[in-house]
């Protein structure tokens, strides 16, 4: 299967692209789900949230996606046909709006989960970061610490994908092994995209970070109710949506809440991202040269 991540195409299989590996059987044993985390970076978790919940959800969602003219005229939003005009759509914030959205990644299950995994009581932001992924669209490899480092460092995504969703609808992709690697971690990890003035994606090219760090892409295809968790560190993008449907999916984070948390994401009406006062642009480009990557 020819694979599009970014500006690059693999065959999955390949020694560049490769399979997740699945954790859903180490979830009744909280040391062995966090060595696995030391050793992917990652937990790939089938059917972790209740698919009824996750389509209860996701219908809510494509209900505000066709109200916003994003289907194609005459079709069933649950079909989630992409409309002419080929925009998806981010609803990022508290989305008090979608109840059901939030009573999904809010859930007492998912509570839980991080209570035991991260070995206290946990908070999630506020703020959640929901999607919706039009045609020959794709998010570019990045660390998620660049967006929101001001907390603990001992922060983690959960990306899930609000309905069934094939490698072709746009799927994340993780770099195996990135997570490890601290010349990356100690420039480009450290990078503030508010103070600093530059974009968050270290790179559009997928196989050049392969050529010039070693490691995989590894990817899956997802049913509602699989999802992904992985720390700040972890190098991720998403293959590029080739179908003619909307990718629905959503990003929210969990830490402990005796740690600091990222100021910008937490409160009633959290403010997200402000550029610093005076602060003078610069590309990626620029950075990476500084930093002699």
């Amino acid at each position: 299967m020819k694979v599009q991540i970014g500006k690059g195409e693999f065959q999955l299989g390949s020694e560049e692209l490769t399979e997740l590996r699945d954790s859903t059987e180490l979830l009744g044993s909280v040391e062995q789900l966090r060595t696995r985390m030391e050793e992917d970076g990652y937990l790939l978790l089938r059917g972790f949230h209740d698919r009824a919940q996750v389509l209860r959800a996701r219908s809510q969602i494509l209900a505000k996606l066709a109200a916003d003219g994003k289907f194609a005229e005459e079709t069933d939003p649950e079909e989630a046909i992409i409309g002419p005009l080929n925009k998806g759509a981010f609803y990022g914030g508290t989305n008090e709006d979608l109840p059901e959205f939030l009573e999904l990644v809010n859930s007492a299950r998912v509570m839980q989960f991080f209570q035991d995994f991260l070995g206290g009581e946990p908070m999630t932001y506020p703020f959640k970061w929901l999607r919706a992924v039009a045609q020959g669209d794709n998010t570019a490899a990045h660390y998620d610490i660049v967006y929101m480092g001001r907390g603990t460092p001992n922060l983690y995504t959960m990306w899930t994908p609000l309905g069934d969703t094939p490698i072709e609808m746009g799927t994340l992709a993780v770099l195996e092994g990135s997570h490890r690697w601290q010349n990356l971690r100690e420039t480009y990890g450290r990078m503030d995209v508010d103070r600093d003035g530059t974009g968050g994606w270290f790179s559009d090219d997928p196989h050049e970070l392969i050529e010039k760090f070693g490691g995989r892409w590894a990817t899956s295809s997802f049913q509602a109710g699989d999802v992904m968790i992985f720390g700040m560190f972890t190098m991720h993008a998403s293959t590029v949506n080739t179908s003619n449907k909307m990718r629905v999916s959503c990003d929210t984070r969990y830490q402990l809440a005796s740690e600091p948390a990222d100021d910008r994401w937490i409160g009633k009406k959290p403010k997200g991202h402000r550029p610093a006062e005076g602060v003078q642009n610069r590309t990626m480009a620029e950075a990476r040269e500084k930093w002699g990557l």
